[in-house]
């Protein structure tokens, strides 16, 4: 077993996540070279596994715990907020297990796969990027920042640019989606202002001034 694996099996990082940070804290003495080296033996080994330069992940059977691949995402791409199908499942509006993990990102686009999953982020410009965004704790106890449903909704007609509510209106939610009206029903738009303040786009606007309409008179 490679020493780098020793001192991360003792230090049972949650997960078994790490980063160039606590490397560097297991090993204060040691240089930056020398600390590559270590990272790079214990990856020749199978026993850590590069998830991108600077993360990783320590294999299966050195884990003491499992990471949550919401925090894998948190932890690969930021600022970013896990949405579109991913949190639509969560809040349980959309029927089908997701296969990966989507997030929207106010930086570039970009995406991973990973021995992990396959993690996708979407650029969304925002003025302010938690706008709808909740902090939401993981069964594993680690935090998280989540869309709420208005929010994800708002991201999935922001990246679908045909959309607009004259052209498909709740039916993009409905068919599309395959969203219960009565799930809608119970949408809250408490986060509506200041969502339709932060995106950078009348269309998705309009979808979102819409659906308030459409459920307030029952959809």
């Amino acid at each position: 077993m490679q020493t780098l694996t020793e001192k991360l099996l003792k230090l049972g990082p949650p997960g078994g996540l790490c980063d160039t940070t606590v490397v560097a804290n297991l090993f204060p003495d040691a240089t930056v070279g020398a600390r590559r080296l270590l990272v790079h033996r214990a990856v020749q080994a199978e026993e850590l596994i590069r998830l991108k330069p600077g993360l990783f992940i320590l294999a299966a059977p050195f884990r003491k715990s499992e990471a949550h691949p919401f925090t894998v995402a948190s932890l690969l791409h930021g600022p970013s907020h896990i949405s579109l199908e991913s949190a639509l499942a969560v809040h349980g509006l959309i029927p089908e297990a997701v296969y990966q993990v989507a997030s929207v990102t106010a930086a570039r686009s970009r995406s991973f796969k990973t021995p992990v999953g396959v993690f996708t982020f979407q650029r969304v410009p925002a003025d302010d990027p938690r706008a709808g965004v909740e902090a939401v704790k993981l069964e594993d106890g680690a935090w998280v920042f989540m869309a709420s449903p208005l929010r994800a909704i708002a991201d999935m007609v922001y990246l679908n640019r045909t959309i607009t509510w004259a052209e498909q209106g709740l039916g993009y939610l409905t068919e599309s989606l395959r969203i219960e009206p009565e799930n809608l029903a119970q949408l809250s738009f408490r986060p509506l202002a200041a969502i339709c303040r932060s995106l950078r786009s009348r269309r998705t606007v309009a979808y979102l001034q819409g659906l308030r309409r459409e459920v307030r008179h029952g959809c």
